[in-house]
């Protein structure tokens, strides 16, 4: 290399700033300058933003994501918290009813914590800490049109920039070409990807959807005096696919002295945005304790909707000639219903496979963006298989009928919640495969085997167990 001649540094183009973009920046910037392409205007702090709609709902992440997270970020769960965040154990800290109508005892011998806040913390927080990296800049109200380059190999993202960027000169405005070593598309569950792929002469993509219907009404409330000076628990009762319609919901305190309160319904028993008949329908749940909880406290903001919960899944990994210099993660890859709070785990755990494959390899390497999809499919495949386990029990779920190994999957995860409610052991392995610490063979391991098969066999919980102290605080 001549004498003074700096090396280029690797590009790298982030298509959405969500929580899978912001994600993904933050592995990508050891390797890469990043841009990040956010076609909205973000918040200044922890308030609502248009792109995340379902931000409204009741959200958590899994143990298996914090780890995650404080991997590729150091300390950010610890700054989560320290604005209000809570990291509960799982389940002692969680009052829980599973979909075949078992309670677990609230045993607080296993590792497992999860992160509990409000979507618009954490979304704060994140974009603080990634945003602060002088590797990483940020395009706000600018809009990815297409990529560029060709079947073989994408060289870059066209954008049309707004007329408010922070750009401040007409040189940015309109469309341009931001050429780059890598594009990674983080644009959710509304991804073009597909199509630009074929618009490149590029390979269609294998879908699957499995939808079970599911409709949410979400309202946030005032917590109770009482309540406010203890860890009160999470309180989850879960419909059951053997029920149609199944009916569920989750009580969520989180910061701010708040409640989250989502309720959850499939096809035929769907709940509304009518403030008379919310209560009603956490009271005519199997178990009425949500209602009992919330009665009587004063609501915050009215009753949010959504519909749009189907798993979909696009097998980008499946692909045999995938263009180098592209990447697909987060939701564009996999959404899932939200009732089983993987997406913010599996986000963490891709970008996360991201950076130890780059680690391992650096950018530029031919085959490197093929690798990296099928290391991000990982994560994606262990949630979807337990989304889709018990969503295609649903009526109407998915013209596809479940896989053998979806069944026995299905079948054998409801024996190990059985169990689980019963026994330390067995719910410390049930729980490192839903935190998605552990692959699904865990189940199979002593752990859950020896109990499952000869004991001890204690009686099942025949309601909530809610101390009386948490009774007295939230029930008047």
């Amino acid at each position: 290399m001549a004498e003074g001649i700096v090396p280029r540094r690797p590009t790298a183009v982030v298509i959405g700033a969500s929580a899978t973009g912001l994600l993904a920046a933050a592995a990508l910037a050891d390797f890469a300058d990043v841009t990040v392409v956010e076609r909205d205007r973000l918040p200044d702090g922890p308030e609502p933003r248009r792109g995340v709609p379902q931000a409204r709902h009741a959200h958590l992440v899994w143990s298996g994501g914090v780890k995650a997270l404080d991997d590729l970020l150091p300390g950010l769960t610890g700054e989560i918290v320290a604005h209000g965040g809570r990291l509960a154990h799982i389940m002692g800290d969680m009052v829980s009813r599973a979909p075949n109508e078992v309670w677990f005892r609230r045993f607080t011998s296993t590792h497992h914590r999860n992160l509990v806040c409000s979507r618009d913390l954490l979304d704060s927080v994140l974009r603080g800490r990634v945003l602060a990296d002088e590797r990483i800049t940020l395009r706000q109200e600018t809009t990815a049109l297409r990529l560029e380059g060709d079947a073989t190999a994408v060289t870059g993202v066209r954008i049309r920039a707004g007329a408010a960027t922070d750009a401040g000169d007409d040189a940015d405005a309109g469309e341009r070409t931001l050429r780059a070593d890598l594009v990674v598309d983080a644009s959710g569950r509304g991804s073009r990807a597909p199509r630009w792929l074929t618009e490149l002469g590029g390979p269609s993509i294998t879908e699957r959807e499995v939808n079970a219907g599911v409709a949410y009404a979400t309202r946030l409330y005032r917590a109770p005096e009482a309540a406010r000076n203890i860890d009160f628990p999470l309180v989850n009762v879960q419909a059951n696919p053997a029920k149609a319609p199944g009916r569920g919901g989750i009580v969520l305190p989180i910061e701010g002295n708040r409640w989250i309160v989502t309720l959850a319904g499939t096809r035929g028993g769907e709940p509304s945005d009518d403030p008379g008949a919310f209560v009603d329908f956490a009271l005519n749940l199997d178990d009425p304790v949500i209602g009992e909880l919330v009665k009587g406290l004063e609501p915050l903001g009215e009753i949010v909707t959504t519909r749009a919960t189907a798993n979909r899944r696009r097998y980008y990994e499946r692909v045999k000639h995938w263009p180098d210099g592209f990447l697909v993660l987060g939701d564009a890859v996999a959404g899932y219903n939200p009732v089983y709070g993987h997406g913010l785990t599996v986000a963490a755990q891709c970008a996360l496979a991201v950076r130890d494959t780059l680690g391992a390899t650096g950018l530029g390497q031919p085959g490197l963006a093929r690798r990296l999809q099928r290391a991000a499919a990982r994560p994606v495949a262990a949630a979807w298989d337990l989304a889709v386990g018990q969503d295609a029990l649903y009526p109407g779920a998915t013209d596809t009928r479940p896989n053998g190994v979806e069944r026995l999957l299905a079948r054998f995860v409801d024996k190990a919640v059985e169990t689980g409610a019963r026994n330390p052991r067995a719910l410390a392995a049930l729980l490192d495969v839903m935190s998605l610490e552990r692959p699904a063979t865990r189940l199979f391991s002593p752990d859950m085997l020896i109990p499952m098969l000869i004991g001890p066999r204690r009686p099942h919980l025949q309601g909530p167990p809610l101390t009386d102290a948490e009774r007295k605080t939230a029930v008047p």
